[in-house]
């Protein structure tokens, strides 16, 4: 949807909010009930002066109009590539990035990592450009991605997380408070195992809804986690190389 039809579109519902009809609307407009209906039909022309008199008509600044539009658009659930590339190409970027996913507030990413911020500000600039943030002033910023977002799964971001991370991460006993580490390996039919994967996505979820809630608490209450959560359909090499090959039915 162009960002026309998507205005003319929010204004609809304005105007059903504030139980304005298109008779009354044209009443206050001093126009013909037609030619206000030709405005809001698909494809209608409207001008940028009558949605400033539409707004004064429902008490609506035309900026807030402005932000509701650009928080009724839909989220994203990945990145391009090269959104990707440009958030991988700095290494402050890239925390700063996973932080605003997290939805840390900008005083909350400084308390916690050794930026400046100078830093900081050039860092949320570059992801407003990048389009992963709407940044606005205070270093406040509206995430545009959705709760569901992943990186690429071949992307450069998830290959660093391969290269660089992973390691790291399963070199842990997983012993700690709270902690797991569960390999369950097991052959089911393909219905069921969207059905898991959904459910497995909703456990990310709960997590980072968690994540937010518990934002409130504070410092010394909280303890930093991460899950990995994966299903694919695989054998570990030693079982792959004495697998029998599948009879043909």
């Amino acid at each position: 949807m162009s960002t026309t039809a998507d205005l003319i579109h929010l204004l609809k519902a304005e105007l059903k909010a504030a139980g304005l009809t298109y008779a009354a609307l044209a009443k206050e407009l001093g126009m013909a009930e037609s030619s206000v209906k030709r405005m809001f039909a698909r494809g209608g022309d409207m001008p940028v002066s009558r949605i400033d008199d539409i707004c004064r008509v429902i008490r609506l600044d035309f900026a807030e109009l402005a932000q509701r539009l650009a928080d009724s658009r839909p989220l994203m659930l990945e990145l391009t590539l090269a959104q990707e590339k440009a958030v991988l190409a700095d290494r402050k970027l890239l925390v700063v990035a996973i932080c605003v996913i997290s939805q840390m507030s900008a005083e909350a990413i400084l308390a916690t990592y050794e930026l400046t911020e100078a830093e900081l500000v050039s860092a949320l600039v570059a992801l407003d450009r990048i389009g992963i943030i709407d940044l606005r002033p205070g270093n406040r910023y509206r995430l545009k991605v959705a709760k569901g977002f992943r990186w690429l799964p071949h992307g450069p971001v998830m290959e660093y997380f391969r290269n660089e991370v992973l390691d790291d991460y399963f070199a842990g006993g997983f012993d700690g408070e709270s902690e797991m580490l569960m390999v369950v390996h097991g052959e089911i039919g393909h219905g069921l195992a969207n059905s898991f994967r959904e459910r497995l996505t909703r456990v990310g979820q709960d997590f980072s809804n968690q994540h937010l809630a518990d934002r409130k608490l504070p410092p010394e209450q909280r303890r930093p986690y991460t899950i990995v959560i994966g299903m694919r359909s695989w054998l570990m090499a030693s079982l792959a190389q004495m697998h029998r090959p599948r009879k043909e039915c």
